[in-house]
């Protein structure tokens, strides 16, 4: 059951993560789907580390956490935008995308994290 979880959470998050990426594609210059698809991401599983007392073993917390945020988020795209910014010579750019990325993510996991506790509290 656990794997099945995983496998439709993240066939779910692929599918949102290419949605956020055909939706933000005019942005071609700079990266914007994968970082937002990766600070959404990073919120959704604060969410859920602070509802669910950061267990994962939980069907309803490895749909979410193993599974849709794995697929919907993407360290590698981010790694590779970044390294094609480099190539490109777009040092600000690329130097944005690795700030706005590490900043916008931690921060979004805190505040997912601080949400979930109080959503937990409320339920």
């Amino acid at each position: 059951m656990s794997w099945l979880m995983v496998a439709l959470g993240g066939a779910l998050g692929s599918v949102g993560r290419y949605g956020v990426g055909l939706a933000l594609e005019r942005f071609v210059t700079f990266p914007l789907g994968t970082l937002v698809a990766n600070v959404l991401g990073s919120i959704i599983i604060g969410i859920c580390a602070g509802f669910f007392d950061l267990d994962q073993k939980r069907p309803v917390a490895l749909f979410l956490m193993v599974g849709f945020c794995g697929g919907f988020t993407t360290f590698s795209t981010f790694s590779l935008n970044t390294l094609t910014l480099l190539e490109q010579h777009a040092w600000l750019k690329a130097g944005g995308n690795i700030l706005l990325s590490m900043v916008l993510c931690l921060f979004g996991t805190w505040l997912g994290f601080m949400l979930g506790q109080t959503l937990k509290k409320v339920i």
